[in-house]
């Protein structure tokens, strides 16, 4: 028997097994409720609800403090003997490379060919308001994160939930936030499995095969999946194996490079183009308020736009603080701010230039997926990119494969904290959790398993509106905390050598 064979098999038997499950699944996850003429799927209104709260509640943060992020960002508030890891730059970097990904390449382009271009505005509201949210479950993420004897870290909603639950409303916040952080932990391990390993290893392969020759090439056959997989595996296994040290190198090298290859490609379209970006920029303006063609008018361009801004830029999600808590502060909201650009670049940059080169390039096949036809995502950007990069598939491959193994790398981390919150933090069972992770990345070479990825992101966005209700009861404690650094910035200001001793404050408590 072939391995295709054996692969093909194994496939339908997991379909056959799981998909009334996902499909259950998926209908109470992503249940929508018409609306003017279109469907509102319900997760993602809490998405944008919390959005719109968290911004008000803290004064359009996003907005206000956007430059003191920059600047804790390019440690202008480093403090000597802070508790953590890694830097702002490094933590930042590797919670971008958990959002930031294949996504913003394909998602992207279905938004604008189902919401037209109109959806590009909303999508980049739906951002801004993410910022806020991001901002307060990554301050929350390091103000209850656990510091380990051997000077590691772990954070994340298994530990702000029970812990902060915990010190507002007593024993019985205690229990909930427990109960709570279980199922986090779960939905979290399940995704990173599937969503966060085996669907980006096999997407980058697709598209790898598709450059080589397609199924005819070096790299079309089963053997070729199986080289693949392993040297994949081999890559992330022996990066994991560093911890959140290592992973934190590796993004804050690939992060960078893998934005500015995309990003300037993005502009050499709208360079050559540039006497269409005006017409451009009033086709997604008017598009906004006034879409032809698109179901539901106004409101199913808004739906559209906020829907992927929601699943590209995972605010509110609870993932991101798992990254985030790693950081040397002294000072969680610090680390806060910081994150609210995760947001800005994954949707506000990266999504919206997608979405410019995609409407100022208008390829045809933009066009016929306008029309109804089923055209693939990373067709359209493909094809939008080759109207003026003829060879620019190969680039495009090359970003895929950067986007591919930063996430997969990110969320090992997340999944890993995850496991050990579960199962221990023993030497045998972080071996166990590492040797699971990279059979997932071989296996993503050969097997699709596209129900249990369907699966994936449902429990992903299960965890939503777990999250969300701890960060409104919580939200108290992330306003106490950004009032604490923003006194401490007034006092660097007024004296540049405050905060810089070893002994200047206590680290971060890690205990209720």
């Amino acid at each position: 028997m072939s391995l295709d064979s054996v692969t093909q098999s194994v496939d339908e038997a997991v379909s056959g097994f799981f998909e009334p499950i996902a499909k259950w699944l998926g209908e109470v996850v992503f249940y929508t409720v018409p609306v003017g003429g279109t469907d509102l799927p319900l997760i993602v209104a809490w998405l944008v609800v919390a959005g719109l709260v968290f911004t008000g509640w803290f004064g359009l943060v996003q907005l206000r403090k956007f430059k003191l992020a920059v600047d804790v960002v390019r440690g202008k508030y480093d403090e000597k003997g802070s508790t953590g890891e890694v830097n702002h730059f490094q933590a930042l970097t590797a919670a971008v490379s958990g959002t930031v990904g294949l996504g913003n390449i394909a998602g992207v382009a279905v938004a604008v060919s189902i919401g037209g271009p109109g959806a590009t505005f909303w999508m980049i509201l739906c951002g801004l308001l993410g910022m806020a949210t991001k901002f307060v479950e990554v301050t929350l993420g390091v103000k209850y994160r656990e510091v380990h004897p051997d000077g590691t870290v772990s954070g994340g909603p298994m530990h702000y939930l029970p812990k902060g639950l915990a010190e507002r409303f007593g024993k019985n916040g205690k229990a909930l936030g427990k109960i709570l952080a279980a199922l986090a932990s779960f939905l979290i391990l399940f995704f990173g499995l599937f969503g966060g390993n085996l669907f980006q290893v096999n997407q980058s392969y697709a598209q790898l095969v598709s450059v080589t020759g397609g199924e005819d090439g070096a790299l079309g056959s089963s053997a070729g999946a199986l080289f693949f997989g392993i040297l994949i595996a081999a890559l992330v296994g022996i990066v994991l194996l560093g911890g959140i040290r290592s992973i934190a190198n590796v993004t804050s090298r690939l992060v960078p490079a893998m934005a500015v290859i995309y990003i300037v490609a993005c502009l050499v379209v709208i360079l050559v183009n540039i006497t269409a970006v005006p017409d451009a920029v009033a086709s997604i303006v008017e598009g906004a308020f006034n879409p032809e063609g698109v179901a539901g008018g106004v409101l199913g361009a808004l739906i559209i736009g906020f829907k992927r801004a929601a699943f590209s830029n995972e605010a509110g999600l609870g993932s991101a603080p798992i990254a985030h808590s790693a950081v040397k502060t002294k000072h969680p909201a610090s680390e806060g701010l910081v994150a609210l650009l995760e947001p800005f670049i994954d949707t506000v940059v990266v999504c919206t230039m997608t979405a410019l080169t995609i409407v100022i390039a208008n390829p045809a096949s933009w066009g016929e997926a306008r029309a109804g036809e089923d055209i693939g995502g990373v067709t359209i950007t493909s094809d939008a990119f080759e109207t003026v990069l003829p060879w620019f598939p190969y680039i495009l491959t090359v970003a895929v494969l950067l986007f591919a193994v930063s996430t997969v790398l990110t969320w090992g981390y997340y999944g890993l904290k995850s496991w050990t919150y579960l199962f221990g933090r023993s030497r045998a069972s972080e071996v166990t959790y590492k040797v699971v992770y990279t059979v997932f990345a071989v296996a993503g070479s050969l097997l699709t398993l596209q129900t249990l990825i369907d699966m994936a992101d449902a429990f992903l966005f299960t965890l939503a509106v777990i999250n969300i209700i701890g960060l409104y009861l919580l939200a108290p404690v992330v306003k106490r905390e950004l009032r604490t650094f923003l006194e401490f910035v007034r006092a660097r200001k007024a004296d540049p050598s405050a905060g810089n001793g070893d002994d200047d404050q206590e680290p971060v408590k890690t205990t209720v």
